[in-house]
């Protein structure tokens, strides 16, 4: 069966606090790490109510000293947010607390809006020199040259695998002509999805990373013991996805049986597309729609991720999903 792995926003629901949400990133994580997931990314997100892992690395930090073998990384570090050489520090370390278990995704998108993106102090051009920013990321994590005056301290010489980012064409071409593992964000942006992956693996250039190409493709999941009831889970995401395309992003809501009732015809369209790439249901639909979904799209690697608001049925999804693939 093809390998899961889990991306969590540590989501902040309505009526619990960020508090709250990191302890149940950490306590999703130790589970994961029991049944079996690969790795354990967090995503970088500014200026959002609904999302406790803004400082990305910290959260890693975090989860990795609750864990002991699970892969945890960023899934994924804005880069236009940040210069590289403070990136290089900060998972040098995590990498010097947790040897071979942090990994490093990298993103163009800003992860935020404009009036968030003027407060991180990041010029809007930013995303523009991506490429040249992610090889000097990758410049900084070789060991140091005679000579060099500036080196990152922890950080230069150390083994930190190096991931691409997208939702378009751009980070597949990145991916390929570095030699670096794709994982495409098919779980909210999966216009490009086949292209991308076809483009990836059409040009890809072995490394000293990677041999060959690894696509990694973002899958939304809710499971439950019933097709109603995991319906009934995911009215929360639907909740957070039209508010978030409304303008008013905010915590994640409870579980509401007649918001896709009260739906526009434009919203409806909406999730339709940006969430396609979605699988809902009892543990036999869901089986199915993860097999469809391999096959159709030939991952190598699934990354799993679920808004759910009650924290124990989150657990019972993701365990759900796990015991389907043993």
């Amino acid at each position: 069966m093809t390998p899961l792995s889990v991306l969590d926003l540590s989501p902040i629901r309505q009526g619990g606090d960020a508090r709250e949400a990191l302890r149940n990133t950490l306590d999703l994580a130790q589970h994961s790490e029991r049944w079996g997931y690969q790795r354990y990314w967090l995503a970088e997100h500014h200026n959002m109510p609904g999302i406790a892992s803004a400082a990305t690395a910290v959260v890693i930090g975090h989860v990795a000293a609750g864990t002991k073998t699970i892969r945890v990384g960023a899934g994924g570090i804005m880069l236009p947010n940040h210069a590289p050489l403070l990136i290089a520090e900060q998972f040098g370390t995590l990498e010097a607390l947790h040897p071979g278990r942090i990994e490093l995704g990298l993103g163009r998108a800003p992860g935020s809006d404009q009036v968030a993106q003027r407060a991180l102090r990041r010029g809007y051009g930013s995303a523009d020199n991506f490429p040249d920013d992610v090889l000097e990321l990758m410049a900084w994590f070789r060991a140091p040259e005679p000579g060099q005056q500036v080196q990152a301290v922890p950080g230069a010489g150390l083994p930190v695998p190096i991931w691409i980012l997208g939702s378009s064409l751009f980070g597949a071409q990145l991916a390929a002509q570095l030699g670096l593992p794709y994982a495409f964000a098919s779980h909210f942006a999966p216009a490009q999805l086949s292209e991308a992956v076809a483009l990836y693996r059409d040009r890809f250039r072995p490394s000293a990373q990677l041999a060959r190409p690894h696509v990694m493709l973002g899958l939304n999941v809710t499971a439950a013991d019933s097709d109603d009831e995991a319906r009934l889970l995911r009215s929360s995401l639907l909740q957070a996805f039209v508010n978030l395309r409304r303008g008013r992003p905010g915590p994640l809501p409870p579980p509401d049986a007649s918001f896709e009732e009260r739906m526009s015809g434009a919203e409806r369209a909406m999730i339709d597309q940006a969430l396609s790439c979605s699988v809902v249901g009892s543990p036999d639909t869901v089986r199915r729609g993860l097999k469809a979904f391999v096959e159709r799209t030939g991952a190598d690697e699934l990354m799993v991720t679920g808004q759910i608001y009650d924290h124990a049925a989150r657990l019972h999804s993701f365990e759900l999903v796990a015991e389907l693939t043993a």
